[in-house]
């Protein structure tokens, strides 16, 4: 098809004027001729600049208000904060700051700092020509400001960490007073990723983005103490403001700086990467992200998550788009994908079409193509005249690597607009607030869906009851997009109630039926009348996308209601192959283990009694039943794993045995076994996975020996060996002592680390003997081992004192829990020879914990500090007991969701450990029968045994029947001083790798420019 080049509007008729005040500084030679012959657009389409500098400059976000104003957001002050400093920053410039960014007015002496260059725009079209000739700043002086949207009597302001709402009652574009900040927490680590794109939903919710490599802690000032969500990385997410409910929408993503929702309310938004044009969202859904660079799914029992949508290969990315249901484009365009590529400076068409309950695309032609370098798209959205609008950043670099090294040119914007080739520009003045009610309903009939969304936000400020009875009636009889708007319009009037959604529930339109199960999940809670049709909906609906919602909306409601739905959704065997419905019904009775397990159970025993079984169903068989099993094996503890037991007790058959079996082991690739309930042991036997480390377990002595022998032979792989050496740790056996001592020299650190553990199980001499000779080659953290072990019982710590006395155990090197679970052996025994070698026990004293408290908070809280030198420190001082983002023990609490920007509470914690316990890291002292100590925190516990872990790794198991006493000792088991041998700038960088907000790739690429 043959292409058209851009027309430059002219605003006034000064064409000329225009083309010279948007020269570019490095390349003010170009001549008219060639600035309006960079773009072209096909032969049926035009295209138009309409706004550019020095009027705007660096436009992020624009749309149109109900009087056809085009509302734009100049991001002048990206990429740096005004009145922050730079403390540290990661290769991907997520940056720590040394303060929070507070909410504006900044025109006080205290807040002066934080005036920043944003602005926020509006533009009019006051001839109805479309020249957009008259211009007003709404408000100046922002500071990371993204997107805007009006609405409820007032101006929504995204000003990351802040949303802010500007109350302007009468329409004055002045605001009636500062802002209120209705939720705070939105990160800034990257100002190229921070939350974007306010849009109205047409459940009367404000949808939003966040990007990749930024986090928020959202809290409602005045309603929230703590934070209500963590966020790591991207997502879809939404705010309400009459009832101030916030929720995730959808987790994942690409960087996600977009969202569009369409004339069905489904939810896109667009990919930083390659071969995809971007997102299709569902409620409540996990999708993919950079897991290395932005950290795990919320939900560790996912077990699964949705990729963009399928497309050809095609360069990254698709920035943001809209599915074109604008009514004034060629029939060609209608409902297809337009897209903005930033990278490669065009506006791809795209076809979509559907894919199951989800979509594929495919590119069929490009809207706009460039040969400008620094043509940058980096917005797009419908204009009120069925035209498409596109914001253009224009600039030659649009990495934020390149910007924050200097490499930005902030002066510079256009906006352009995209029409049909023989369409008349702009539109005679209207202002939708002049109709009535019951005329902006008779708008939802517009072809152009921006009226119709204008109409609904219009209709969700009014709240107008008198609407409720006429589009109730009306609802029942209506067909096609309008009955799905009147349903939107009835919500937003206050008129959508459980007995209409029961008769709505019948609708002849799919879409009617989803947004019904849709609304009725929103609402929490329904009656039991509304439950059984809900149930009776799932098994009957014939539409994948409605299943699709059912499942959605299954994951909100309580078990009483979701497991029927749940029930129903099953036995559509088809579904088996869709794209989304497998993981989405996995996810809504996920949602449900670990609150009502029971119902869980039941939802499946009750299968087993049909006359084609629960278990049997291709949903079921193919990709629940491993999940479910799996589920409850990996969240662990005794109750979980008498879950398991119920499970195999449930399974019908050896097939479904077999796949349960096959979700534990998953549970426990790379793991180590845990002590096991009897139960659930016998009930492994009985379904024929009597695998040898079960076999132990039952005393059988042909397994013992077999096992003795294969972790023993060093050509076992090593998770199998570490598995057999844990279970004799669990479970003792004599003959296991021998085997043990000869692996405490193997050439696999693993097992001889394991090894050691094991041997806190036996009371044997020729196990001391054997650990002391070897002290000297044990690593640092064998040498903690084997300390934990030496020091349970009374001959083997007399040997060790023994050792040191001797000098060839050095006694620095001796733990301060060490020693103190020595003191504590036959009632006191060895405390004078302690009080000897390393004198009586001293207390830190308050002075002294205050003054290194400060010390270190003076340290750090000065910038500075490499986050990836700091990695190292961490690994060094408190990986071995801590997780953070995934790596580390499981000793201590994970790092990842403490509030590690807290400066003044970590540095106290971690020089007075004992100051706050985390609950659940309570420390124990265990006095057996026999006069062996052990310490530790209380990993597991049951009627008959108790399990202690400690600081060293060291996990014991302990009968019941066998303990003399067992007492909270009130401390942390963390040691103290774990900070005062470092030098500043090794504390510097701990705290700057502390206080990162997402992982750090483990091998950056330091040289070069990364592209987000």
């Amino acid at each position: 098809m043959k292409r058209r080049t851009l027309t430059l509007f002219a605003v006034g008729g000064a064409a000329a004027a225009l083309v010279v005040g948007c020269a570019r500084k490095q390349h003010a030679e170009k001549s008219e001729k060639s600035a309006v012959t960079t773009l072209t657009t096909p032969a049926d389409l035009a295209i138009d600049r309409v706004l550019q500098e020095p009027t705007i400059a660096q436009p992020v976000f624009l749309n149109f208000d109900e009087r056809g104003r085009m509302w734009v957001v100049q991001y002048r002050q990206y990429p740096y904060p005004a009145g922050l400093k730079v403390e540290s920053h990661d290769e991907f410039w997520r940056v720590v700051y040394d303060r929070k960014k507070p909410p504006p007015p900044y025109d006080t002496l205290d807040k002066s700092a934080f005036r920043g260059n944003d602005r926020i725009t509006i533009h009019e079209d006051v001839a109805g020509d479309g020249s957009f000739s008259k211009t007003i700043t709404f408000l100046d002086g922002l500071n990371i400001t993204t997107a805007v949207c009006r609405g409820r009597g007032g101006v929504w302001v995204l000003s990351p960490p802040q949303l802010l709402f500007y109350p302007d009652a009468n329409n004055d574009d002045v605001p009636d007073g500062p802002p209120s900040v209705l939720l705070d927490g939105f990160g800034i680590e990257d100002t190229h990723a921070v939350a974007n794109s306010l849009r109205w939903g047409p459940d009367g919710w404000l949808y939003g983005a966040q990007g990749s490599t930024v986090t928020a802690d959202i809290v409602r000032p005045g309603i929230d103490r703590a934070p209500i969500a963590h966020i790591a990385g991207q997502c879809i997410w939404r705010y309400q403001p009459e009832s101030h409910r916030f929720e995730v929408y959808a987790e994942g993503g690409g960087n996600t700086f977009g969202c569009e929702i369409d004339s069905k309310g489904r939810v896109f938004s667009g990919h930083n990467g390659g071969n995809t044009r971007g997102f299709h969202y569902v409620q409540g859904g996990y999708f993919l992200k950079g897991f290395e660079k932005h950290g795990a799914l919320s939900n560790p029992y996912a077990f699964g998550y949705f990729p963009p949508m399928r497309h050809p290969a095609v360069a990254r990315f698709s920035h943001n788009f809209i599915i074109y249901e604008g009514g004034a484009l060629p029939e060609r365009y209608r409902g297809q994908l337009v897209a903005i590529d930033p990278l490669n400076g065009e506006v791809p068409l795209t076809e979509i079409t559907p894919r199951g309950s989800t979509f594929t695309t495919r590119d069929i032609d490009a809207v706009v193509r460039s040969s400008d370098q620094h043509f940058r798209p980096v917005d797009i959205k419908h204009g009120p005249d069925g035209a498409i609008y596109v914001a253009d950043w224009y600039d030659l670099k649009i990495t934020h690597t390149d910007n924050t090294g200097g490499g930005i040119e902030n002066a510079d914007g256009r906006i352009y607009r995209v029409r049909a080739a023989n369409a008349h520009t702009g539109v005679a003045p209207f202002d939708l607030t002049k109709k009535s009610s019951s005329e902006l309903v008779e708008l939802l009939r517009n072809e152009n869906r921006w009226i119709r969304e204008q109409a609904l936000r219009l209709l969700g400020d009014r709240h107008d009851a008198t609407l409720v009875t006429p589009l109730r009636d009306a609802l029942p009889a209506a067909t096609g997009q309008f009955a799905l708007e009147e349903l939107w319009a009835l919500n937003l009037s206050g008129g959508f109630d459980e007995p209409t959604a029961r008769s709505l529930l019948k609708h002849a339109d799919p879409y009617v039926r989803l947004w019904t199960v849709r609304l009725l999940g929103d609402t929490g809670g329904v009656t039991a009348d509304t439950a059984q049709a809900l149930a009776a909906l799932a098994a009957s609906e014939p539409n994948v996308e409605v299943r699709s919602q059912l499942a959605a909306s299954a994951k909100r409601f309580s078990a009483a209601v979701a497991l029927p739905i749940v029930r129903g959704l099953l036995v559509h065997d088809a579904d088996a192959d869709d794209p989304y419905l497998p993981l989405q019904i996995w996810w809504a009775v996920e949602s449900k283990c670990g609150s009502d397990a029971d119902a869980v159970v039941q939802l499946f025993r009750d299968g087993t009694t049909d006359a084609a079984s629960l278990w049997h169903r291709p949903l079921v068989a193919r990709h629940l039943t491993e999940r479910l099993m799996r589920r409850f094996a990996a969240a662990g503890g005794r109750e979980n794993l008498l879950i398991c037991a119920e499970l195999l007790d449930a399974a019908p058959d050896a097939d479904t045995r077999k796949e349960l079996m096959a979700g534990f082991e998953k549970a426990f690739e790379g793991r180590v076994l845990p002590a096991l309930p009897d139960e659930l042991v016998a009930a492994m036997i009985k379904a024929g996975g009597g695998s040898l480390a079960l076999r132990i377990r039952e005393k059988d002595p042909a397994a013992i020996d077999e096992a003795l022998r294969t972790m023993a032979d060093p050509k076992t792989p090593s998770i199998d060996r570490l598995r057999l050496i844990s279970v004799f740790g669990q479970v003792p056996a004599a003959p296991a002592s021998a085997v043990l001592v000869r692996l405490l020299h193997d050439n696999d650190p693993a097992v001889r680390d394991a090894a050691l553990g094991a041997a806190a199980a036996y009371d044997d001499a020729n196990l001391t003997a054997a650990i002391l000779a070897g002290y000297a080659q044990f690593s640092a953290k064998e040498k903690v081992t084997a300390q934990s072990v030496l020091s349970s019982r009374l001959p083997s710590a007399t040997a060790l004192l023994d050792a040191v006395e001797a000098g060839s155990i050095p006694r620095e090197t001796i733990q301060p829990d060490t020693r103190e679970k020595m003191r504590l052996l036959a009632s006191g025994k060895l405390a004078p020879r302690l009080d000897h070698l390393f004198g009586g026990k001293i207390a830190a004293q308050p002075e002294q914990v205050r003054a290194e408290v400060a010390r270190v908070l003076g340290v750090v809280s000065t910038p500075g500090g490499d986050p990836y030198r700091g990695r190292t420190q961490f690994e060094q001082t408190c990986a071995a007991c801590h997780r953070l983002y995934g790596k580390g023990g499981e000793i201590g609490p994970d790092l990842t969701s403490f509030k590690r920007d807290d400066l003044p509470s970590i540095v106290l914690n971690i020089v007075n450990p004992s100051a706050e316990i985390r609950e659940g890291y309570e420390s124990f002292i265990v006095t057996t029968k026999d006069g062996s100590v052990y310490s530790g925190f209380l990993a597991s516990q049951d009627p008959q045994r108790v399990v202690l872990r400690d600081m060293a790794g060291v996990s014991i198991t302990l009968e019941r029947a066998k303990i003399a006493t067992m007492n909270g000792i009130g401390r942390s088991l963390m040691p103290e001083g774990l900070l005062s041998g470092k030098s500043d700038a090794e504390l510097r960088d701990l705290f700057s790798y502390l206080r990162t907000t997402q992982p750090l790739v483990y091998n950056p690429r330091v040289s070069g420019p990364k592209e987000k």
